[in-house]
């Protein structure tokens, strides 16, 4: 638990011994537009079923100038599939539709209802052990 987070989830983790917050991130998520210094989603956005709902509500949450820093296996590996409770999947081109200024977010933003658009301030994708992709990208929300 790290200090001055509030850890939200499902479910009340076995050893809640700081801030928590229950709450079903698959509706409007729990905190007022642009009120959110910085969100750190390591392991989970995989576990989110949409995924223009998850960036929306990221950027909707996020103050201007806000980040957020994600963790999230990718397609590039085996840890995609592997867990039965990733129902969405990742890889580095899934955030040039939420890319500011990338073509990408400028050809569908209306079709497929992004709300905002983020700029990438730094991005890493590692092998972790037995063919585990992940990429941690951290994004600043564009208000």
């Amino acid at each position: 638990m790290e200090p001055d987070y509030i850890n939200v989830d499902v479910f009340r983790p076995a050893n809640a011994d700081g801030s928590f917050l229950q709450a079903d991130l698959t509706q409007k998520w729990p905190w007022e537009d642009g009120t959110v210094d910085h969100i750190r989603a390591h392991d989970i956005i995989e576990h989110m079923v949409d995924k223009v709902h998850t960036m929306n509500e990221i950027h909707r949450v996020l103050k201007p100038g806000g980040t957020v820093d994600i963790f999230v296996p990718t397609t590039e590996g085996r840890g995609a599939d592997q867990d039965p409770t990733h129902v969405s999947y990742w890889n580095r081109n899934s955030f040039l539709y939420h890319t500011h200024g990338d073509a990408h977010y400028l050809r569908f933003k209306d079709s497929m209802g992004l709300k905002g658009a983020f700029q990438v301030v730094s991005e890493e994708e590692k092998e972790w052990p037995v063919k585990v992709w992940k990429l941690r990208i951290l994004l600043r929300a564009v208000k």
